[in-house]
């Protein structure tokens, strides 16, 4: 009996540590420098619904890499200073000024701690099946994204909700494998292949 009260005091306690998303998030930005995983994203609008999911990895600040395996093959790269987009059925790269792409995109959000509470008001927006949910709208009208809304258990990522100015639903579904996985900024170094065109947008 007395091993089961215990057990029951230590959830409860476990619990009312995040007892929200804003509590959440804010251990998630003090805790969780790097993390990495998969990820299954779902885009729909009045017209059609598509689905795609590949990896992911991110350190902070600044750093990050999408790698979209399915079903085409793209990878995203902010290695601190630009921005790459690879298309790989298109053979073309195309790169940008990570401080002006990133805005105060999803990316931005995830790569540097500061981005949130800087671009967004945060309001907690309840909790179902052990997450933890916080809902982000923008300080300023001209954003891309009309609201963002991410999900915690404890301390990990697992959800994120987003609705664009085009009416594009999106939903991102995370499998973080380890929040302390040792990257390192040379990981996130990308170099074009060769006879692939380079397009640079500044």
């Amino acid at each position: 009996m007395k091993k089961l009260i215990l057990t029951v005091v230590l959830l409860g306690l476990t619990h009312f540590v995040y007892a929200d998303g804003i509590s959440a998030i804010n251990d998630f930005n003090n805790k969780v420098q790097e993390f990495s995983g998969s990820f299954e994203q779902t885009v729909k609008n009045a017209k059609k619904t598509q689905k795609s999911s590949g990896t992911f990895a991110i350190l902070r600040p600044g750093y990050f890499k999408w790698t979209y395996e399915k079903p085409y093959e793209q990878l995203i790269v902010g290695d601190g200073e630009y921005v790459w987009l690879y298309d790989k059925d298109l053979e073309q790269i195309t790169r940008r000024s990570q401080a002006n792409a990133l805005g105060a995109s999803p990316a931005a959000i995830l790569s540097d701690k500061k981005a949130l509470l800087h671009s967004y008001n945060l309001k907690n927006d309840g909790s179902e099946n052990n997450i933890d949910y916080v809902i982000a709208t923008p300080k300023k009208n001209d954003t891309e994204y009309n609201h963002i809304r991410l999900g915690f258990n404890g301390i990990k990522l697992v959800q994120m909700y987003l609705k664009d100015s085009f009416g594009n639903d999106i939903s991102i579904k995370f499998d973080v494998k380890d929040n302390q996985s040792k990257l390192t900024a040379k990981q996130f170094k990308f170099t074009p292949p060769k006879g692939v065109d380079v397009l640079t947008e500044e």
